[in-house]
């Protein structure tokens, strides 16, 4: 039995704690005195209760990301030797999609993917989605303002990153309810639903539905080319290589997992750490030009993503500890952008760090493709609801944290403010 007391969670052996149970309410509301006491007293920890490695500091997360023997072909290793005949039938359709996934796939084929899907961010074209990120938040900041209270996720960050992928993929106004729907299916696959009954089989049915409407948008984009991230990526050439139809859709899923969860939880995240640091956000609003760096000590200081999953692909040596082929391995960016050996004063916000060396959206070929649609997306956000929001500040409820291990996000985010137009900045 443990307890929240922090005397209880070590044990006499070396000090290494025996509390790793990173899903338990506490730690999942403030994950980083886990982590913290992790990186200092086993910084390369074996966790029974997840059968997985756990590696906690900045330059051993670098060494993961990095070294070809952390692997990220995890999904095809799982689903061929991990599942039963029944179940490889029944998750059969959504392998079939997560298998073209470049987060998935080592070089070669990761680099083949990812050099031609990086030509639909190229910096020309994250910039043009600027207006659509604009336009979206413009519409719901004018939505909210005059209520006086929401929930930051549900009634803002959330619809933000669907409606501009809806956009950016060429989804007609009239079908985006939909498209909509189907997604916030398809996100129980990366957020969870602890407690819904049948969920894995609502996820999966939500994907094939989306898969299917995805396909015809390809089949419409191949005969009648546009101007949108679908037809980018149908045209995207490599000497005579081209993108199969299967690839362009396991790549537009991705954008919508990806984009979505990461968007949402620079938004409610960011805020948050703003609201509990009200003279970092004062600064901010007296010096809105502090924006470009305030983002990137949000992102480092709560992320949207707490960890990075490999698989080692042959033995190796880690912080003095042997991790073997086969095994499991979380790459805690949470513990790496707060290890006191790579930053100084990690567990304060201050929004002009400079320089800022986080790897929350991972390091080399892996590095996030869409980082700076995440960042261009999040300031705008966060610019609109701390400067157009009088008075905001934390709800009388307290927020409620996802179930995961892998993503740092909000299920719900109450936030209340002075009634107004929404046309002014404070």
């Amino acid at each position: 039995m443990t307890t929240n007391d922090e005397t209880s969670t070590v044990s006499s052996n070396g000090g290494i704690p025996n509390d790793d149970d990173f899903l338990s309410d506490a730690n999942l509301a403030d994950p980083y005195p886990l982590i913290a006491r992790l990186r200092e007293h086993d910084p390369v920890h074996w966790s029974e209760r997840y059968k997985a490695w756990f590696v906690l500091r900045y330059d051993d997360v670098l060494t993961g990301l990095r070294d070809p023997e952390f692997s990220s072909d995890r999904i095809r290793p799982v689903f061929e030797h991990k599942l039963t005949p029944q179940q490889q039938i029944e998750r059969g359709p959504t392998y079939k999609i997560l298998e073209n996934w470049m987060v998935f796939r080592d070089p070669p084929d990761h680099t083949r993917l990812r050099r031609l899907v990086s030509r639909a961010f190229t910096p020309r074209a994250v910039e043009a989605w600027r207006p659509l990120a604009e336009a979206a938040v413009e519409e719901l900041i004018r939505d909210v303002a005059p209520k006086g209270h929401m929930d930051l996720v549900h009634d803002f960050a959330y619809p933000i990153p669907a409606i501009v992928i809806a956009e950016m993929m060429g989804v007609p106004a009239e079908e985006r309810d939909l498209f909509k729907s189907w997604s916030d299916d398809v996100m129980i696959l990366v957020f969870g639903a602890r407690g819904v009954e049948g969920r894995r089989e609502r996820a999966q049915k939500g994907l094939m539905d989306l898969a299917d409407y995805l396909r015809t948008l390809i089949r419409t984009f191949r005969a009648e080319p546009a101007d949108n991230v679908i037809g980018t990526l149908i045209t995207a050439q490599e000497g005579d290589d081209l993108l199969t139809d299967d690839e362009v859709l396991s790549t537009l899923v991705l954008m919508l997992f990806g984009g979505h969860e990461t968007t949402t939880n620079l938004i409610a995240n960011g805020t948050l750490a703003l609201l509990r640091h009200p003279e970092q956000l004062a600064k901010l609003r007296a010096r809105p030009e502090l924006m470009k760096s305030a983002i990137e000590e949000l992102l480092r200081f709560d992320g949207p993503s707490k960890m990075e999953v490999r698989m080692m692909n042959a033995d190796a040596e880690l912080g003095g500890r042997t991790l073997r082929a086969g095994d499991m391995v979380y790459l805690v960016q949470d513990g790496a952008n707060r290890d006191p050996a790579a930053f100084a004063r990690p567990d304060e916000l201050d929004i002009e760090r400079d320089p800022n060396g986080h790897i929350e959206f991972g390091w080399g070929i892996h590095y996030c493709i869409g980082a700076a649609i995440a960042r261009l997306e999040g300031a705008i956000a966060i610019d609109a609801v701390i400067s157009r929001l009088p008075d905001l500040a934390v709800g009388p409820q307290p927020e409620l944290w996802h179930p995961t291990l892998i993503s740092r996000g909000m299920a719900s985010f109450p936030v209340t403010y002075t009634p107004s137009a929404g046309d002014q900045r404070c």
